[in-house]
């Protein structure tokens, strides 16, 4: 069978690496070779050509695409006149981001084999009862189809009860809840729900590449704090002079990720002070709120006068070593929730029904749980350090999160790019560089970032290969 495509675009881009190729066989007729560009160009096809709903049109013959090599008119252009490939195209709000470094990394480690200590994904799945409630939630009827918009009533209930618990807050499930696909989207929906183009929002570097992508979508404007080793501690007043009367919004990262800081109480109520003082929102991401090795977690929304500027961030990912299942959820005072859950509706609208019923199990977990993960993380913190600090590097060590920076200057590499790839093609170990976390990467080109999200034996594994193959430079006197 012979399937029919009406292409509606005059022109296919030819993405590098992607190997995507297009021939005409015959009068809207196509086929293409493998690639991930290729099967999504067909899908989208696919999507129309089926669809009784979607008129059909006739189109030009000059706006058939032909990108085969033998096709070619042996000039630099296709058959019909168009140039053999194009860039790939993006929006001016985005042009200045790098593809995630994440990305970049993983690839490499599995192309050269090497340990993975650089993406934060555990290696290991969360626990049983919650994965059999996710299974049960399946195998029910009624519980497999779109869920409500703003998450399942017993799944926000969860969330506010938690958030209790935690922060002696009472918080609506109803009206202050707001489940989203992970975090990251929870990020997505505040920023488009609740910036504007042109308002300021302060970050704290380094910083989640996320909020300076979804940042950029709505055309604000980002100040950035640098936070410094050995502690991080907040530069208080670098942080005033940041305030102006330009400031929407200040974004709080605790425990930070990557440098394992936790906000102490002194620097969460300056935080709190200047936002009451310039009428500023807060949003805190708290992903890692139960990876804490030392100190105490602090909501900022718990202290005084914050709640009603407030959105406070989270997930199940992290907590729960189930970072695919994509489960997140903003809380915040019903006058805020009401523009994220007005961007959340046109970007997702709503979350995987079965996985939030099984959230609901998972934030039902006793305390136990929980100290129990802290031991675990603990044991796997002190490995990662003590095998760093065997090699030779200069490590700081996290107060929660789990992960941990150390500086590579000792080995005589350039910057932490140049660094990390020498550290997976040729020792076979995995991090992540993370100047691009910084507004000037220059701030973080000394250092790298290990994660211990992995077990025991992995880690192991890892360091073993450090002190196999990594070396200092030797000095010699001139």
């Amino acid at each position: 069978m012979m399937l029919r495509f009406n292409v509606s675009c005059p022109t296919v881009p030819h993405w590098p690496g992607d190997n995507l190729s297009i021939e005409r066989l015959g009068e809207g007729k196509l086929a293409t070779s493998k690639g991930i560009a290729g099967r999504r160009l067909i899908s989208s096809f696919l999507q129309f050509s089926f669809n009784p709903a979607v008129p059909r049109r006739r189109i030009p013959r000059q706006h058939q695409v032909t990108a085969m090599a033998s096709a070619s008119a042996g000039d630099g252009s296709s058959a019909n006149g168009l140039p053999k490939s194009h860039a790939p195209q993006i929006s001016k709000r985005l042009e200045n981001l790098k593809p995630t470094v994440f990305t970049k990394f993983s690839l490499l480690a599995l192309k050269y084999n090497a340990v993975n200590l650089g993406q934060g994904f555990p290696n290991f799945d969360g626990p049983e009862y919650i994965k059999e409630a996710a299974v049960g939630a399946i195998r029910t009827v009624g519980k497999n189809q779109y869920a409500r918009g703003h998450g399942i009533p017993p799944l926000n209930a969860a969330i506010a009860e938690r958030f209790n618990k935690e922060t002696g807050l009472h918080v609506d499930g109803e009206t202050e809840v707001t489940v989203t696909s992970g975090c990251t989207e929870a990020i997505a929906a505040t920023m488009i729900g609740l910036i504007n183009p042109g308002d300021e929002v302060i970050l704290f570097a380094p910083f989640y590449d996320s909020y300076e992508a979804t940042l950029a979508m709505v055309d604000a404007k980002i100040k950035t704090v640098t936070l410094r080793p050995p502690d991080f501690a907040v530069p208080v007043e670098e942080l005033k002079a940041a305030f102006s009367s330009k400031t929407r919004a200040i974004l709080i990262n605790t425990p930070h990720n990557p440098t394992g800081k936790m906000f102490s109480r002194s620097e969460l109520e300056a935080i709190a002070s200047l936002c009451k003082e310039h009428d500023v929102l807060a949003i805190t991401d708290e992903v890692y709120d139960k990876l804490v090795f030392k100190g105490q977690h602090i909501s900022l929304a718990s202290l005084e006068g914050m709640f009603e500027r407030t959105i406070t961030l989270n997930s199940l990912g992290k907590t729960f070593s189930l970072t695919g299942w994509k489960i997140g959820w903003a809380i915040a005072p019903t006058h805020l929730t009401w523009g994220i859950r007005q961007a959340h509706s046109y970007l997702t609208f709503a979350v995987a029904t079965p996985f939030q019923w099984a959230t609901v199990a998972a934030l039902q977990s006793p305390d136990s749980y929980y100290e129990d993960l802290v031991k675990e993380y603990s044991e796997r913190k002190d490995v990662l350090i003590q095998g760093l600090k065997e090699v030779g590097f200069t490590v700081y060590e996290p107060q929660g999160t789990y992960f941990v920076m150390a500086d590579h200057t000792p080995f005589g590499f350039k910057d932490d790019t140049e660094f990390c790839e020498y550290l997976v093609k040729e020792v076979g170990v995995a991090a992540i560089p993370p100047s691009v976390f910084y507004a000037n990467p220059a701030d973080g080109s000394h250092l790298v970032r290990f994660a211990f999200c992995k077990d025991v034996e992995t880690i192991k594994e890892g360091v073993k290969r450090l002190k196999a193959k990594l070396r200092r430079p030797v000095l010699t006197s001139s």
